[in-house]
């Protein structure tokens, strides 16, 4: 078990590794970038280009830069926007990551226990009025735009009938931090909440109700029934339970690239400043430290929540801990 961590946080290592390469390369290898150039401006005399060149250090070999500024995003964490001089990627990141994480937290949570609600109460209820009705619901929800439903959310509850008793405890688009209040905080983002979830258990809910629907079909399911096992221990002692592996799989993918700035749309409708919009104000700045930055704290979640998947498939599959 230990040697598997360990192999597990080496391959973690190696991975993280290659997309910051993969990363620097695209932006300093590639035929034509020039990121002095970008620095300077347009029609910047050709001095200019030199001393900036030369003062970030892009004069000397690739492999050198690289180390140069591997070593101040993780070492001495002072590596500096190269459009806001002076400015200090990492500690924006920092500030932008708990917005994320607390948008990302919520909806995940909310998406998790509904589309299993969702999936479990459909099976149960196959080629009923009740089945087909929370299949046309989760479409509905699949087929949504975040931005649209985002906005008509905030046009009801910021707008048209904020002033009604329905959505008087709504408080101004923005982001709250717990510590200031964590009733507070809770108000802020539970639209935001609700309106990326809802795209997410539309999916997953019809996913798992399809693992179920042929979960029920395997032998032994069959065999718990003839033991005189009741349908719910059926359902969540050995279907649910087999049917979650997929569904986990899934959801390691989704949740990893949505706390890594997937989740841009939703940050943009309710004014959240989380790393998303972070990402795409640097892609537009052509910002290469902050787009660094972002790149490899959002890889870095991906790997951790697929790393954390892999022990997940542990828990759920007997036959994975055999192996």
């Amino acid at each position: 078990m230990v040697f598997s961590i360990l192999q597990r946080l080496g391959q973690m290592v190696f991975v993280l590794f290659g997309i910051s390469a993969l990363v620097f390369l695209i932006f300093f290898a590639t035929p034509g970038s020039d990121p002095a150039a970008r620095i300077a401006g347009r029609n910047a005399a050709q001095e200019t280009v030199q001393a900036i060149r030369k003062d970030f250090g892009f004069d000397r070999p690739l492999p050198v830069q690289y180390a140069i500024m591997m070593k101040k995003l993780f070492v001495s964490r002072d590596l500096t926007s190269f459009v806001n001089r002076g400015l200090e990627v990492v500690p924006q990141v920092m500030r932008a990551a708990p917005i994320t994480l607390s948008l990302v937290f919520g909806a995940a949570i909310l998406w998790v226990v509904g589309s299993i609600a969702v999936g479990v109460l459909a099976a149960m209820t196959r080629d009923t009025i009740i089945d087909k009705g929370l299949m046309i619901l989760a479409l509905i929800g699949v087929s949504m735009p975040v931005f649209w439903l985002g906005e008509l959310l905030n046009l009801v509850s910021q707008s048209r009938f904020h002033d009604s008793f329905l959505f008087s405890w709504v408080p101004g688009l923005g982001y709250k931090p717990f510590f200031d209040g964590p009733w507070l905080w809770f108000k802020t983002l539970v639209i935001p909440w609700f309106t990326l979830a809802a795209l997410y258990i539309g999916i997953y809910g019809r996913v798992l109700r399809a693992n179920l629907v042929e979960t029920y079909q395997e032998d032994y399911i069959r065999t718990a029934r003839a033991k005189g096992l009741s349908p719910s221990r059926v359902m969540l002692r050995h279907a649910l339970r087999m049917s979650l592996i997929p569904f986990v799989t899934m959801f390691g993918m989704d949740f990893g690239v949505l706390v890594g700035g997937a989740a841009l749309l939703t940050e943009v409708v309710f004014g959240l400043n989380g790393v998303g919009r972070l990402t795409y104000q640097a892609m537009l700045n052509l910002d290469l430290p902050m787009i660094l930055a972002t790149v490899m704290y959002a890889s870095f979640f991906v790997v951790v929540t697929n790393a954390l998947v892999d022990i997940l498939y542990v828990v759920i599959d007997p036959r994975v801990r055999g192996n």
